[in-house]
């Protein structure tokens, strides 16, 4: 038996207490103990609530044309039945394991089934141990109201604020959160316009993508603006289903109803075949891990570190146009490192204008990562002339940043001015911008001179302060033992296979 419940409209704060409420209950379930878990139940609970009024919207914009519509999820797996159905205690949870998650796990025959398959397939999803729990929260879900903007404006506030806390209490949660003052800065410099597609290989909990869109939608005038946004600008993908279904709910929240969010290992496509290009990408690949030879076989230069590959794979994606651009993250070790790196590094100074080069400070991406970063940008057509660098300081007093003293928009202060600087003149609108205490320009000729070693010397220092801070100095050497421990693998895969091939 469906029981109708009548919602009350809320104020955003009463809607807010009600969603962090949600999250306690999650957070004393015997299934959700720690942050991980709670914030992908409540994810799950929130799309299949937001599909259900989306769907609602598609079937009326159907009959208005004329045209019929399947719904995704109708019956007894629509959310307006089940989860406002009173339902016996023990009733609930089968119906959830036995019918409701098999269901989305079997989807297909468009992008959104697709999608949700993906999610929902492979993996055990986290449901609350005890039905009464769930009952709770799916009360307080029920009584979101997707069609409203402010009710969906309340929960991606709140949703933000959970991913933060994700990603600052739960180391795993490094590999898809970045800080937001960073994505904030990347995105702000790359500044994509309507019209432009806007890609990320690894979207994570799609971060970059809904900066992207809260910019792009200050440009919105028309409605093909408004249709454009929502269905044809934003792209990305990502390996893990966790994250893919963060950031499809992330971008959800954030006013984009049908993005284009695929679960997939952006490096299993051959890039010496691409077919899809884009004109933006912006994004932090995992660093850190390694791929096996079937993986490194999709790109000219093998290497089985995954930033490199995902460098490569940049490269190749974005359009063949001029203004085609990408901000990133990459480790530190991106810059300096020789060999394969150097070869991809010299291709990257002859096809496309690498403009800018910052350093970050170590502890930018704390608690989960002390490797120490840099952000590029770069952009077709080619080649290089010239890089202005810029090394952003850590505040005075601070020798790291920390997950207590983590960096905030303010701190890119003093870059985002010297860049406007470097920006004007190289549009041809200003004069060359001199060095400053932090920033300076180096010659394309100098970094061939120096073997492709992009490293951030800053040559305004004195001596005095020429020293590095311990802080730098450990990230430096982790940084060094992760490429190491790379070397290793890849030898004991060499070696591995040379007795394969011995045996046979």
């Amino acid at each position: 038996m469906t029981t109708p419940l009548f919602h009350p409209p809320k104020t955003r704060e009463s809607l807010s207490n009600d969603i962090w409420r949600a999250c306690d209950i999650l957070r004393r379930d015997n299934n959700c103990g720690g942050i991980m878990e709670y914030v992908e139940h409540l994810a799950w609970l929130l799309f299949l609530r937001f599909l259900d009024a989306q769907e609602e919207v598609w079937e009326a914009e159907a009959a208005l044309a004329g045209r019929p519509y399947e719904r995704i999820l109708d019956g007894d797996l629509r959310w307006s039945v089940w989860a406002r159905k009173d339902w016996k205690a023990e009733e609930l949870l089968p119906f959830i394991h036995g019918q409701l998650i098999p269901y989305l796990a079997r989807l297909s025959g468009s992008p959104v089934r697709d999608t949700i398959a993906s999610i929902f397939a492979e993996r055990n999803v986290i449901v609350c141990a005890s039905p009464y729990n769930l009952r709770d929260v799916l009360d307080i879900v029920d009584g979101i109201d997707f069609h409203n903007q402010d009710d969906i404006h309340t929960v991606s506030h709140v949703y933000e604020d959970l991913l933060r806390r994700l990603g600052s209490e739960n180391r795993m949660a490094g590999e898809f959160y970045t800080p937001r003052p960073v994505i904030r800065f990347i995105v702000g410099l790359v500044a994509p316009q309507i019209g432009e597609t806007v890609y990320d290989p690894a979207a994570g909990s799609c971060g970059f993508l809904a900066e992207a869109y809260e910019l792009m939608k200050q440009q919105e005038q028309t409605v093909d603006d408004y249709e454009m946004l929502q269905q044809r600008t934003f792209y990305g993908q990502e390996k893990k289903p966790l994250p893919a279904l963060l950031g499809l709910m992330n971008m959800v929240l954030h006013g984009v109803s049908a993005p284009n969010i695929v679960r997939r290992n952006t490096l299993e496509e051959n890039i010496r075949s691409v077919s899809e290009r884009y004109d933006v990408v912006m994004t932090n690949p995992p660093f850190g891990g390694t791929e096996n030879r079937q993986i490194q076989a999709n790109f000219p230069v093998r290497a089985n570190a995954t930033e490199l590959l995902f460098l490569q794979h940049i490269m190749k994606k974005l359009k063949m146009r001029d203004g085609a651009r990408c901000g990133m993250v990459v480790p530190e070790g991106t810059l300096f490192r020789g060999g394969a790196f150097a070869t991809v590094k010299q291709e990257l100074l002859e096809q496309f204008n690498l403009h800018t080069v910052v350093s970050l400070p170590p502890g930018t991406f704390a608690p989960y990562s002390d490797v120490k970063t840099a952000l590029l940008f770069f952009e077709r057509p080619g080649p290089t002339r010239e890089i202005w660098y810029y090394e952003l300081p850590l505040p005075e007093g601070l020798k790291k940043f920390s997950k207590g003293s983590p960096i905030q928009d303010e701190h890119f202060a003093e870059a985002r001015e010297l860049w406007a600087a470097w920006n004007a003149y190289r549009r041809g609108e200003g004069p060359r911008p001199e060095p400053t205490e932090h920033s300076w320009i180096v010659p394309a000729e100098k970094i061939k001179e120096r073997g492709y070693d992009l490293s951030a010397r800053n040559p305004n220092r004195n001596e005095a302060e020429s020293y590095r801070h311990p802080a730098e100095i450990t990230a430096s050497l982790l940084e060094k033992e992760r490429q190491i421990l790379g070397i290793i693998e890849e030898l004991h895969e060499m070696v591995g296979n040379g007795e394969e091939n011995d045996a046979l």
